[in-house]
């Protein structure tokens, strides 16, 4: 199993901090946050990661390399001369996610102990291009889904504003991103056709362009988990404090 971890990010909301370390290595409870989520990757069953780097790349670097790829295929994906964002990093790496399985995408910042293996599952049982994890917790901004979790567009909660044009948002169900998802090769090809490599973009760009005609879904755990975004000051404290309790 296959998985990218995004680990290029500036990690401005957590300045002071990461004036001087990136974001991913960042420390929860004496523990890099990139060392949580490569080992809550491999007890999935990932053997092979791709990490991208940007800010302070050479730290992240030496990081997997003292550590000796925590000992699995680790490989970095290079954008120090340019910050691409979650879906131009995706766009980048293709070439080496692209093969015949799913694979994981899991932000550095996000601290959970789910069972990723349950949503790896879950995609791979359903007919979908891609499967995001969602939450009905409190944010700015919001996916629609129908009643069968298909995503049906976007709706920024503090403006209204709809996407893609014509959606109604009363018409559906309003989850959060909670930052990992699972991305068949079918998503991954179009992907690659909605930018060029060497474009910045979001990945969420591309689900609200394609969820009319690809199968994008919300995936609900059964079962309550831990979950913290920790590239906040408030966040990164709360996710102190559950781990010391």
């Amino acid at each position: 199993m296959k998985a990218m971890i995004f680990a290029a990010g500036l990690g401005t909301r957590l300045r002071p901090i990461t004036d001087s370390v990136p974001k991913a290595l960042v420390q929860v409870g004496g523990i890099p946050m990139l060392q949580r989520v490569i080992m809550n990757l491999k007890n999935a069953g990932c053997s092979h990661i791709i990490v991208n780097v940007h800010h302070f790349p050479d730290m992240i670097i030496d990081f997997l390399a003292a550590h000796d790829n925590f000992g699995i295929e680790i490989v970095v994906s290079d954008e120090r001369h340019k910050l691409l964002d979650t879906g131009g990093g995706i766009v980048k790496a293709a070439s080496w996610l692209d093969g015949n399985e799913p694979f994981i995408v899991h932000n550095a910042d996000i601290l959970t102990y789910l069972d990723l293996r349950e949503l790896y599952d879950a995609h791979c049982n359903s007919r979908s291009d891609a499967t995001l994890l969602v939450s009905s917790r409190k944010t700015s901004r919001y996916l629609l889904f129908d009643n069968d979790m298909k995503m049906n567009g976007w709706i920024n909660g503090s403006t209204g504003e709809v996407k893609p044009a014509g959606t109604n948002a009363t018409d559906f169900e309003k989850y959060a991103f909670n930052g990992i998802h699972v991305l068949s090769p079918s998503a991954l090809h179009e992907l690659t056709s909605f930018r060029k490599e060497g474009e910045a973009f979001s990945i969420m760009d591309f689900y609200i362009d394609a969820c009319r005609h690809l199968n994008f879904n919300g995936f609900l755990p059964d079962s309550q988990y831990s979950w913290f975004d920790i590239g906040k000051p408030a966040s990164l404290t709360a996710a102190e404090t559950h781990l010391a309790n």
